[in-house]
């Protein structure tokens, strides 16, 4: 089983790199946010919990978060493996799923992170903003903060994984098909 940590800042190219990744590797595909979503639209116990503290403003606790990652691996059959995407965002997350996963037989083998430089993302986001119509991606200032907070919050995790020899940096500039070739390259390492 091939299991991938896909990291990177707003606008990397994270989406569009997974997708092509899921396809060639009969990955599933596990985000927080769909997670969310769905549990909250299915008013799962775990879903009506996380809205509980999400409309109270607050974060949802990793252990939620973590429970709606167990509950999707546990519930996904006749995959290869998984791909994180937009998790873990923390140490606690990242600790936390390398528990989880041990305990079901399996590991994070690696963290592949698009690197970017920031210039490059503001212009994608800025782009994408005029294109999809994101609100979040029409201000600079508000692109620039949301930059800051991922650098300040997640590059930890970065470290996390670093340590355990598992982070492969790529190059995020260039042709989709590059940088997808770039990724295959050091998946097909860990095969």
């Amino acid at each position: 089983m091939l299991n991938i940590v896909l990291f990177g800042p707003p606008g990397a190219g994270k989406g569009t790199q997974s997708e092509k990744l899921i396809e060639k590797y009969n990955l599933t595909h596990i985000s927080t946010g769909d997670l969310f979503r769905k549990n909250i639209g299915e008013g799962t116990e775990l879903g009506k919990t996380a809205q509980k503290y999400m409309d109270d403003g607050n974060l949802v606790p990793d252990e939620i978060v973590i429970g709606m990652v167990e509950d999707k691996i546990l519930n996904t059959h006749g995959t290869e493996g998984f791909i994180f995407d937009g998790f873990p965002r923390t140490i606690a997350q990242a600790q936390a799923l390398d528990a989880l996963m041990e305990k079901n037989g399996s590991q994070i083998d690696t963290m592949l992170a698009l690197d970017v430089p920031e210039e490059e993302l503001i212009k994608r986001l800025l782009n994408r903003g005029i294109t999809s119509g994101r609100t979040d991606d029409q201000n600079e200032a508000k692109i620039r903060n949301r930059l800051d907070v991922y650098k300040n919050e997640t590059t930890p995790v970065a470290n996390y994984y670093n340590k355990q020899g598992k982070l492969n940096l790529i190059h995020g500039v260039g042709s989709i098909n590059a940088i997808f070739n770039s990724l295959s390259d050091v998946i097909d390492e860990h095969i």
